[in-house]
């Protein structure tokens, strides 16, 4: 068993639910979660016994939800070594903005490859334009990283 934090960026509420509908099924699986608002969660908290998840929308022309900027800010101003930090990803935007589809999720993948931290598995994507239900797509794609964590374990 491992210890998962759930944490989102969110600027409507989509990244929100879609976490909370991720940590249930984490929880159904009997693995540890915790779910944090990127706002409330400060980088000293990043440790390398846990797995991170992510879970960030777009706002506005491809920038980081209001609630990823502090915690983005901190990342970018202190530089802390991130080595040893093991995450997982997944953006959720609209297709239908083509040019920056997805962009926060990526602004803040880069910035946490940069400092060190091991991405596992491929960004998830998300696209509001498909009208499936957000938590249902965090969902599937978690079982693929978890299934990928498994097998370098």
């Amino acid at each position: 068993m491992m210890k998962i934090q759930v944490l989102f960026g969110t600027e409507s509420g989509n990244a929100e639910i879609a976490a909370e509908d991720l940590a249930e099924s984490i929880r159904n699986d009997n693995q540890e979660v915790e779910v944090h608002d990127l706002s409330s969660f400060s980088i000293a908290e990043l440790q390398h016994d846990s797995l991170y998840v992510f879970l960030c929308s777009t706002y506005g022309e491809g920038e980081l939800p209001n609630t990823a900027l502090p915690f983005y800010a901190d990342l970018s101003v202190v530089r802390p070594d991130l080595s040893g930090v093991r995450y997982a990803m997944f953006g959720l935007g609209d297709t239908f903005y083509k040019d920056t589809y997805g962009q926060g999720a990526t602004k803040l993948d880069d910035k946490l490859t940069e400092l060190g931290a091991q991405r596992t598995g491929e960004i998830g994507r998300y696209d509001a334009s498909s009208w499936e239900p957000v938590g249902e797509g965090a969902v599937v794609w978690f079982a693929g990283v978890l299934e990928g964590v498994s097998a370098t374990r």
